[in-house]
């Protein structure tokens, strides 16, 4: 089937509200008139009344008739006065007050509805509430106003609470005005047949509404029948509406679409239905709630032939069957259908009568874990017979119990697992044990019927799946026979339920085939109960609408509903969290290294989430690539004037608008290498290639100009080819050339469309490169204000989050108290505020009273550091978080308000109250996903501030091994310089295979006395400081032993030697004394010449050496002779090219070199390899041999998806101006094709030779990857200090920075 739509559901307000008003001439002006005051008593009914004078026909507000109104015999909840309007009637207000001049009135209250006088619906203003608070005194008026107007005949009011020092007393008014209604009742074989006017409608709209109740939960309303095959059909399927769109006389057809609305839509009770469609457009409303649709532009265009309402001719093509029950108030296009039906200007098909049928079933509605039904069993006969309907959204639950006669053991039919399930136990053991149905919590009608005769026992289920048992003894009731629950009694006698109490509706219950008069039993004339609900089935489906956002799915029991958030992205009891980070930007200061990371610009909002690549370098790019970032080739090709290139990106229009908004900068490079084809055409020709972006619109500038500048870069710069063109390639040159830039102009990013001409022309050729856009920065995550005042505050409009609200911010305060944020209503309000160092609350209220989430923790917030706080309130619960600390989640009420209606504007940093307000920082303040631009209102506010520095405190701990942090005005940096580690944190490993003639030597100059007579233009490094102690630090990894790992040398002929002996163990060998043998200090950790990595601490203080090897425990030893090592000549690691005198056993082992790996090596404040490695040109290192970088250091492989790279505008080039480009080639040649073809296999041998050779070199002791190309991120001027002694110090361009 073609799905090309879309579809976007939810509550339309406005929409849903006005369609709702709408019906036929209900909702007009001055509907509220009085419609109690002149009834007559006979219209009237109660529970019971105290006496005559207390009758309910007094119950008329204001009277003083009879004792002054209605008082129940029993002052308790299964009172109720019921009124009969006589007919249906629009009711808009509800109007209470108690007895006259007595201690008895209502507190609170039911409201309750019905066309027939059974079957009662409840009246509820907010889907979940449905109390009414009443009277406080017995005189004083309480109105309401209903939020949606009730169409019905008859009401009842039914008590819940009253003066607790008086009685129920009640007198009522009911406001509103008289309804029109058209009605036809349906028999499920019946339907109307309206043909529109043949005529060519002028119109594009049309509208469809009406009112359906149903006594079947399936059959179809409406047909359509339009030009060239298109249908719409409405069709109610299992208690749900159904709007199929179709384009072909099949069942599935050409063209298939459904919607789906609505949920229990057959509980016999009248429901309101819209359809409007405007073109293509659609909006389908069923009761409160609409769902929106747009069909494919070619399915949007059709006339409607005939429409057909209650069903169609030939059942079975479309649908199980025709509808039956009665629709109310047709209109289509402000025609009335059942209006000409009377009339017979439209055909009626089979027995249609104009009297709306109504079935009289009586429910019940077991609503607590106290609920049961008591009956009487008074069969004598020697069989049993019992069966009922129920619907449910449990899984478990008892539906009937009865002891046996004679006390020979306990029936019980339950659910289990959604299926019944019958058990007689009998002495303890289990004697019947069958189950039968399946999926029966679906909120549908079941019937279950359990019948025994002559031994043998059957269970039914919806008549259809039985299961059948026989037994070897009588299985008849004793007294009585329990539905739904057990009565407790302290006995426990007459009934036992070891399972669950039955939460949902029952009907239609038969004993012995004669049907139980449930209004007797209300009436206390038959059996017993608790706790039930009579007459109504108090079902509500609390996924419809669902409460789940983000495709969350909705499941549901009798009380409640639970989200399902697998696989969304987000998470909550509504899965309306994201639990991704907004940006690159925002990982990145999580500490999180190179990698593709999920990334959800708008947290809770609608944007999805995207796999986005985030480079952390300098900055934390943001990289998103398309279906072709390669360099490809054109070539001549006859009659093609043009050839157009489409991009599409990893991510959709929505995200990438959002990447880009959000971003501080973002670019992408385009490139055109050219070989007799023009670009630009410049200076004043029409350009042959151009490019479109994010908006459509065509643009003719070139990377690295001015936009609308027609120029490429070199124009821009005055330095192109030929000083008459703005662009190299317009100079038609016949040798290879080029012109490259990048794109930075936001509003025109990304590039959607390339379209290259010129390449029609004998010679032409052309290679054009679009490549990935990159953005880098967040403006949110940066965002903050600095409040000075308490006095000051920034002020927002009013914020709405009436079902969900998430706030999410960061602070920092050296205040001991304040409010960050508040925001009013007439009532409700929503606050989060510091009331302790250690205490941070969130305090709201949706109309149930003040509720607050408070979070304690254990060390103090008023410390001048980032401190994140995130608090979400939804329909389910509210929720509190601050930093690592455990969250608080608090459950909000089961039946309450659930709608957050605020009015006055928000304010941040203080309050509309003048109570104390806040002093310090916030940043980052996002409400439902959108940031405040706190800077920006900053900025004209006083005693406010935009931005806030100091963000070291919080993340200095981000730079690691020694990095230091530096602050920066948004955000801060790791100074790497006095690390051996270098990347983002000072994070990652500098490491290099060594061969044995490899040698890295780090060089001091002579001390200055022994070179007075040297050249003024000499270097002024100088070694002349004296150590009395060493830092040392090393990674290795070798099979080599014996080695030599790292050698000190002194111009006064003292040495420092690290190395690995005959054993494998480490042997550290001083010499700083010349007229004493070296001492050797050998650490007993064995055998480290394993092939594994080894990390090496030795630290001396004078005479005190400790040494420490990987996890084991640092050993301690002393030197005996003298603790200066003076006048140090090179530290070197790798082979030692020094000419002199050497120690014969340093000068053996150094004869063989060092085969390995070494790693972030540490001299006191000199990394030497790490300065051969990064900085070559600018340290005094001495290089000889092979030299590799490697990942060899790393304890663990990397993954290619988490290594770091470095950002370059040149990758997949060749040479500019040298050459033609190492391309991917477009072109219609066979042959080329056919060469294309053995590339891409020569390329797949390749692959799969170096993969060879790649697990060949796996058994080597480490692997080696050849030196980048591109400087890294972290390459100072002067990197490091010679002075072993001190820390590096560095300008600003040896900096690693946060942006």
């Amino acid at each position: 089937m073609d799905l090309l739509f879309r579809t976007s559901c939810g509550m339309i307000t406005g929409l849903s509200l006005l369609l709702w008003f709408v019906r036929a001439s209900s909702s007009k002006e001055g509907c509220d008139s009085p419609l109690v005051s002149n009834l007559p008593q006979s219209a009237f009914k109660s529970s019971s009344q105290l006496s005559n004078s207390h009758d309910p026909g007094y119950a008329k507000l204001n009277r003083r008739d009879g004792a002054g109104g209605w008082s129940p015999l029993d002052s308790n909840k299964y009172q109720w006065l019921e009124i009969n309007l006589e007919e249906r009637t629009e009711i808009t207000a509800v109007a209470t007050q108690g007895r006259y001049g007595s201690s008895d009135w209502v507190t609170s209250y039911l409201l309750m509805f019905s066309d027939t006088g059974h079957n009662w619906r409840q009246y509820r203003q907010e889907d979940s509430i449905g109390a009414f608070s009443g009277n406080t005194n017995a005189d004083s008026v309480v109105t309401y106003k209903l939020q949606q107007p009730v169409f019905t005949q008859y009401l009842r009011v039914l008590p819940l609470d009253w003066n607790p020092n008086g009685r129920v007393g009640l007198r009522l008014e009911v406001y509103g005005c008289q309804y029109k209604s058209d009605v036809a009742s349906f028999d499920g074989a019946s339907y109307l047949l309206f043909r529109s006017d043949p005529a060519p409608s002028l119109s594009a709209k049309d509208l469809l509404t009406m009112n359906f109740k149903s006594l079947h939960h399936s059959g179809i309303l409406v047909h359509m029948e339009g030009q060239h095959g298109h249908t719409l059909t409405l069709e109610l399927l299992k208690g749900k509406l159904f709007l199929h769109f179709r384009k072909g006389r099949s069942a599935s057809g050409d063209f298939h679409t459904t919607v789906s609305l609505g949920s229990l839509l057959d509980d016999q009770h009248w429901h309101h239905i819209s359809i409007e469609r405007l073109r293509g457009h659609v909006n389908f409303t069923v009761d409160k709630n609409t769902q929106r649709l747009q069909l494919p532009e070619h399915q949007s265009h059709f006339e409607i032939n005939e429409i057909s309402f209650g069903g169609v001719s030939a059942v079975g093509a479309h649908s199980r069957g025709n509808f039956h029950g009665c629709l109310e108030n047709v209109l289509y296009n402000a025609v009335n259908v059942i209006e000409q039906a009377k009339e017979k200007q439209v055909s009626v098909m089979g027995n249609i009568t104009f009297i709306c049928s109504e079935a009289v079933d009586v429910p019940v509605t077991f609503a607590s874990p106290e609920s049961f039904l008591q009956l009487p069993w008074a069969v004598s006969r020697d069989s049993v017979s019992v069966s009922l309907h129920f619907r449910t959204w449990n899984k478990v639950g008892l539906l009937m119990t009865f002891d046996l006669q004679h006390q020979a053991g306990a029936l019980w039919l339950y659910l289990s697992e959604a299926k019944t399930r019958l058990q007689i136990h009998k002495a303890g053991r289990v004697m019947v044990d069958i189950t039968a149905g399946s999926g029966l919590n679906d909120g549908q009608w079941h019937s279950v019927e359990l019948s025994v005769r002559r031994g043998r026992l059957v269970l039914a289920v919806d008549k259809a799946d039985a299961s059948t048992t026989t037994t070897s003894f009588p299985v008849m009731p004793g007294h009585h026979i329990f539905l739904g629950g057990c009565p407790n009694t302290e006995d426990g006698s007459g009934c036992r339920n070891p399972f669950s109490v039955f939460q949902g509706c029952m009907r239609l219950i038969h004993l012995e085939s004669n049907l139980v008069d449930l209004i007797k039993v209300q009436q206390m004339l038959v059996g017993n109960f608790s706790d039930l609900q009579m007459d109504m089935c108090g079902i509500v489906d609390r996924c419809s609408p669902s409460h789940c956002e983000h495709g969350g799915k909705c499941t549901q029991s009798w009380s409640t509903f639970h989200c399902n958030c697998s696989n969304t992205g987000y998470s909550g009891a509504t899965c309306h969290s994201s639990i991704y980070e907004p940006s690159c930007e925002a990982y990145k200061h999580r500490g999180n290294t190179s990698g593709y990371y999920y990334v959800d610009m708008d947290g809770s909002g609608p944007i999805k989430p995207q796999l986005i690549y985030c480079n952390m370098s300098d900055k934390a790019w943001m990289v998103i690539q398309h279906n072709n970032t390669e360099l490809t080739k054109l070539r001549t090709s006859s009659g093609t004037n043009q050839h157009l290139a489409y991009f599409n990106y990893s991510a959709d229009t929505e995200q990438l608008g959002a990447i880009i908004s959000q971003a501080e900068h973002c670019e992408q490079e385009l490139s055109y290498h050219c070989k007799k084809s023009r670009l630009l055409n410049t200076p004043e020709g029409a350009p042959f290639t151009w490019w479109v972006g994010r908006s459509g619109e065509a643009h003719t500038y070139w990377g690295g100009a001015r936009p609308g500048s027609q120029q490429c870069a070199c124009g821009l710069q005055e330095d192109c080819v030929d000083p008459e063109h703005f662009c190299n390639c317009d100079g038609d040159l016949d040798s290879w050339a080029n012109d490259s830039g990048v794109i930075s102009h936001k509003e025109h990013l990304p590039v959607r469309l390339l379209a290259v001409g010129d390449i029609n022309r004998p010679g032409s050729e052309a290679a054009y490169r679009v490549g990935p856009l990159q953005c880098y920065g967040d403006n949110d995550f940066w965002n903050a204000a600095y409040f000075n005042k308490e006095t000051s505050y920034l002020h927002f409009p009013t914020f709405h989050g009436e079902l969900s609200a998430d706030i999410s911010f960061l602070f920092k305060t050296s205040s001991s108290s304040g409010v960050f944020l508040e925001n009013l209503g007439i009532k409700d309000f929503i606050r989060i505020e510091l009331s302790s160092p250690t205490e941070v609350v969130f305090s709201f209220d949706v109309g149930n009273g003040p509720f607050e989430v408070r979070v304690e923790t254990t060390e103090p917030l008023n410390d001048e550091r980032w401190h994140r706080v995130k608090a979400e309130r939804n329909v389910k619960e509210a929720s509190l978080h601050v930093d690592h600390f455990p969250g608080v989640v608090q459950k909000a009420p089961a039946d309450g308000h659930i709608h957050l209606q605020l009015n006055s504007q928000l304010f941040v940093g203080g309050t509309a109250s003048r109570q104390k307000g806040f002093l310090g920082c916030i940043r980052s303040l996002k409400l439902n996903g959108k940031t405040l631009d706190l800077e920006e209102r900053a900025k004209i506010t006083p005693g406010v501030q935009p931005g806030c520095p100091g963000h070291c405190s919080s993340y200095g701990g981000l730079c690691q091994n020694r990095g230091r942090c530096v602050e920066k005005y948004n955000g801060f940096a790791c100074d790497c310089g006095s690390s051996p580690y270098s990347g983002t944190f000072c994070h990652k490993e500098v490491s290099a295979h060594f061969r044995p003639g490899t040698s890295v030597a780090y060089t001091f100059k002579e001390p200055y006395e022994l070179n007075r007579n040297a050249s003024a233009q000499s270097s002024s490094i100088y070694s002349d400081l004296t150590l009395k102690g060493e830092n040392i630090s090393l990674s290795f990894r070798t099979s080599q032993a014996p080695a030599l790992l790292l050698y000190v040398s002194s111009y006064y002929r003292e040495y420092l030697g690290i190395l690995l002996n005959r054993n494998g163990q480490l042997d550290v060998k001083y010499k700083l004394q010349n007229n004493r043998d070296a001492e050797v200090f050998r650490s007993s950790v064995r055998n480290l010449a394993n092939g594994q990595l080894h990390r090496v601490s030795i630290r001396r203080v004078s005479e005190s050496l400790g040494v420490q090897i990987d996890q084991h425990t640092r050993e301690d030893f002393n030197l005996t002779s003298d603790v200066d090592f003076n006048a140090i000549k090179a530290v070197i690691i790798g082979k030692v090219h020094e000419s002199g005198e050497m120690d014969p056993e340093i000068a053996r082992l150094n004869s063989l070199g060092f085969t390995g790996c070494l790693s972030v090596i540490q001299f006191n404040s000199i990394a030497p390899l790490k300065a051969a490695l990064l900085y070559p040109d600018t340290s005094p290192v001495i290089v000889t041999g092979p030299l590799t970088e490697s990942n060899c250091g790393s304890s663990s492989s990397s993954s290619p998806y988490a290594a770091e790279t470095t950002h370059s505008l040149s990758d997949h080039f060749g040479t500019v101006g040298t050459g033609e480009p190492v391309v991917n080639a477009i072109s219609s040649d066979s042959a080329l094709i056919g060469g294309v073809i053995a590339v891409v296999i020569f390329v797949i041998l390749a692959a799969l030779a170096v993969m060879a050779r790649f697990l060949y070199r796996r058994k080597e002791t480490c692997q080696t990857q050849q030196p980048k190309g591109t400087k890294p991120e972290d390459s100072p001027e002067t990197p490091f200090n010679t002075d072993p002694h001190s820390q590096s110090i560095i300008s600003d361009t040896q900096k690693e920075y946060f942006i």
